[in-house]
C-alpha cells in the first residue's frame, strides 16, 4: 500500500507522526519504506537520525532527481543501520525492514510535471508495493505538483494504479482545520484534481483520512496547574473546534486519529522508542500510544470505512 501525507500548511507534525507511524509498523514485523517526495523541503532523514540526510541527499541521487529522469535509480538507506541514534542500531528480531528513499539537496519544487515524469513515479510506486507491506511518499505541503502527479499515478482510470491511502494532517487551531478543508474539498483542492486527472469522487474520499496534531485536552492531568478562567477558555476552544470540524466534514467519520500536543516532539523531531519510554523517560506514553493507533487504523479497512 502506498500512504500520501499531506497538509495544506507546514508545521502539521506531518512528517514526524508518519515517521512514527512507519517505525511502529516495522517494529510489528512489516517492510516499510519512507519516501520524501517534500521537494523542496527533504528534511526527513533529520528524524530518523541519519546526519548526511538532514537536509536531503547530497550525492544527485535523490527523489528530485529520480524524477526528473537524470538517474536510473533512486539511492535508498537502510535506517536500522544508517541511524546515528544507538536504540535504532539495536534492530529488534522480528522487526521489518525499514528504508529512506531521500529528496535531493536543493531540489526545490517542480515548475512543470510531464509525462515521462508521472512514467517514473508510477514506476517507482509500483516497485514500492511490490517490495514493501507499507510505502509512507510525503508530499509537499499545499496544492504542489507533488500531490498532483501522486494523483495521477493512483487514478481509478489508471489500469496498473498501486492501491493507496492518502492521510491530511492539520493541527488542532482553527486556521488549521479550515485550511485541511480547503486542501481536500476546495477549488483545485485534492478531490476537484483528483477528479480532472481520472478519479471516481468518492472513492477517493474513502481513501482520504485526517490526522489532527498538537491536539490539548483540556481534562489532561498534567493541565490541573492552570486556572479556572484558563480551563474554561480551552475547553470552549475545543468545543468551537469540534463543531467547526464536523461542519467541514473532518469530523469523526474522517478521522483517523489524533496526537496530542507532546513538547519533545515540538523541541525536537525524531522517532519515540522504547528507550525514549522507558529508559530516558522523556517521551510520553500518551504520544506513543497515538502513534500505535494510527499504525493500526493505517491497516485496517474497517477505519476506512465511512458511516
Amino acid at each position: 500500500m502506498i500512504l500520501f501525507a499531506t497538509s495544506d500548511k507546514g508545521g502539521t507534525g506531518r512528517s514526524v507522526t508518519t515517521s512514527n507511524v512507519l517505525f511502529r509498523l516495522a517494529l510489528r514485523g512489516l517492510d516499510v519504506a519512507y519516501v520524501d517526495f517534500d521537494f523542496g523541503s527533504p528534511t526527513s532523514g533529520a528524524i530518523f537520525g541519519v546526519d548526511p540526510l538532514s537536509r536531503g541527499t547530497e550525492s544527485g541521487h535523490g527523489m528530485h532527481t529520480y524524477i526528473q529522469g537524470e538517474v536510473a535509480e533512486p539511492e535508498q538507506w537502510n535506517l536500522w543501520t544508517t541511524s546515528d541514534r544507538q536504540s535504532l542500531r539495536n534492530r529488534p528480531a522480528r522487526a521489518g525492514r525499514m528504508m529512506h528513499f531521500p529528496g535531493d539537496a536543493g531540489g526545490g519544487e517542480f515548475v512543470n510535471v510531464d509525462d515521462e515524469m508521472t512514467d517514473r513515479c508510477r514506476a517507482l510506486f509500483l516497485r514500492l508495493e511490490e517490495e514493501f507491506a507499507v510505502s509512507v511518499v510525503d508530499l509537499s505541503a499545499g496544492r504542489s505538483f507533488a500531490t498532483r502527479m501522486a494523483l495521477a499515478v493512483t487514478a481509478d482510470s489508471e489500469p496498473t494504479a498501486p492501491p493507496s491511502r492518502w492521510l491530511v494532517f492539520h493541527r488542532w487551531t482553527h486556521q488549521h482545520v479550515t485550511a485541511a478543508h480547503g486542501l481536500v474539498y476546495g477549488t483545485n483542492g485534492i478531490l476537484d484534481t483528483g477528479v480532472k486527472l481520472g478519479h471516481d469522487k468518492e472513492k477517493l474520499l474513502d481513501r482520504l483520512r485526517f490526522v489532527r496534531t498538537a491536539v490539548i485536552d483540556p481534562t489532561a492531568p498534567d493541565l490541573s496547574g492552570l486556572r479556572t478562567p484558563q480551563l474554561s477558555w480551552l475547553t470552549e476552544r475545543n468545543d468551537d473546534l469540534q463543531k467547526l470540524a464536523a461542519e467541514l466534514d473532518l469530523g469523526r467519520t474522517m478521522r483517523l486519529g489524533s496526537v496530542p500536543l507532546d513538547p519533545i516532539l515540538q523541541w525536537h523531531e525524531q522517532l519515540l522508542t522504547d528507550s525514549d519510554l522507558y529508559a530516558r523517560q522523556v517521551a510520553n506514553s500518551a504520544t506513543v500510544e497515538a502513534f500505535e493507533q494510527l499504525a493500526t487504523g493505517v491497516m485496517d479497512d474497517e477505519a476506512w470505512e465511512r458511516l
